[in-house]
């Protein structure tokens, strides 16, 4: 599904790409916590009001190879209502890729296309990387990160280590690069709602200058 985007503005803070691991390793129990988790912390008090006014948001869902679905398209968040939309979007999103294999440069390269196809001028662009497993089909992520990273595009990554408990690793050398890139963690999916919303208060704490 794609919303229409339209913003009173030609400039905008912060857009962000949501992308969600869909994989075989995230059980569909763990799939509906990671919705849920992700859709409680867009509607954190503190997060809401960085990103209300100043933000456009994307949600992407992806696994293996071919398997990725822009599951929301660019979504102005002007109001309040605009972001409960949004996040009631996340909470419900479908399952919509094959669990398979985990193609983590195939996402990075769906999001940078949703990031060239944007009618505002954003002025940060940030990837959110979200999964639980090592890139084990397609391009590899490095690669497509460093082109990502060379346009000033973040990407960051959040990590759930419950299967691989060194993914961070992983993530720091293959997965996070560009402007004030970071990852973060949580043990397991009971702990993902606090390290989403953590990630996404980081995020949003950059400066904002507006020349209307």
């Amino acid at each position: 599904m794609a919303n229409t985007l339209n913003v009173g503005r030609d400039h905008i803070e912060l857009a962000i790409v949501l992308a969600v691991d869909g994989s075989a390793s995230v059980t569909y129990e763990e799939f509906g916590l990671i919705a849920g988790g992700m859709a409680a912390a867009l509607r954190d008090p503190t997060v809401a009001a960085g990103l209300v006014g100043h933000s456009i948001l994307s949600l992407l869902l992806w696994s293996g190879l071919g398997q990725k679905d822009i599951i929301t398209g660019w979504s102005a968040i002007e109001t309040a209502a605009d972001l409960d939309d949004f996040a009631a979007g996340v909470d419900n999103m479908p399952r919509t890729v094959a669990a398979g294999t985990t193609a983590i440069g195939e996402a990075l390269l769906a999001s940078l296309t949703l990031l060239a196809n944007i009618p505002v001028i954003p002025r940060r662009n940030i990837v959110n990387v979200i999964g639980d497993g090592r890139s084990n089909d397609g391009i590899a992520p490095g690669p497509v990160r460093d082109r990502m990273a060379a346009a000033d595009i973040t990407i960051n990554g959040l990590c759930i280590l419950h299967e691989e408990p060194d993914l961070l690793t992983f993530y720091t050398n293959e997965v996070i690069g560009g402007p004030n890139a970071f990852a973060v963690t949580c043990r397991g999916y009971q702990d993902f709602t606090e390290a989403m919303r953590q990630k996404l208060t980081r995020e949003i704490k950059g400066p904002i200058v507006w020349s209307d």
